[in-house]
């Protein structure tokens, strides 16, 4: 009785609930997460330090460029598959202009991480090279060049990246001030307890006497 009692209580905690997000939404926020901060922090490194032998050896440390393009198409499409099947027992913004606000951030960054690789992999047929990874090839090399696709790759791929990167930076400073200005439960979502009763006791506890009245 007591395996059969844990093996539920394990699986539970891989599914959403109200309180929280589970294992499964948390892995596959987490690895989007790391894959994108991992991205542009590179991006960023080439920008500011030049090609030299500080970003080459920080490069080493992580997947190159491309490869973390094909990994967020690759996490995309089994996230949103997960978000559909747990989208009534995850936690919901509130029906106010916030929480639609919200609700469209998300929307904005799930558009935008398909996008952005998109256009990228768009661009390496159009250009004839093609794209392989890991001695696939995911592109085909056609050797011939189609400048109706280049073209508008060109123009889109870095703007849309670098909007990508300004709703990043937007998430990540709100989920902080959620968290430590705010004190709410909106970060623990997605990094608190696993167990409904003890997340709603912390934040019982968080919110103080007077809220449980």
């Amino acid at each position: 009785m007591t395996g059969s009692s844990d093996t539920m209580i394990g699986a539970g905690r891989l599914r959403d609930t109200p309180q929280r997000y589970g294992l499964v939404s948390r892995a596959l926020h987490w690895a989007a997460a790391y894959l994108l901060l991992w991205q542009f922090a590179t991006l960023l490194g080439w920008r500011w330090l030049g090609d030299g032998p500080v970003m080459r050896a920080v490069s080493l440390l992580g997947p190159y460029h491309g490869t973390v393009g094909v990994l967020i198409l690759a996490l995309l499409l089994p996230r949103m598959a997960w978000s559909l099947v747990e989208r009534r027992r995850r936690p919901r913004d509130a029906p106010t202009a916030l929480g639609r606000l919200r609700a469209g951030v998300h929307g904005a960054f799930y558009a935008l991480m398909l996008l952005v690789p998109g256009l990228a992999l768009a661009r390496a047929y159009g250009n004839g090279k093609g794209y392989e990874l890991w001695e696939i090839a995911l592109i085909p090399a056609t050797g011939v060049t189609m400048e109706w696709l280049v073209a508008p790759a060109d123009l889109l791929h870095g703007p849309l990246a670098w909007t990508l990167a300004a709703l990043i930076a937007g998430h990540v400073s709100m989920a902080l001030i959620h968290h430590f200005a705010r004190g709410d439960e909106t970060l623990r979502r997605m990094a608190g307890a696993l167990d409904d009763d003890r997340a709603e006791g912390d934040a019982r506890q968080r919110r103080g006497p007077r809220s449980g009245r």
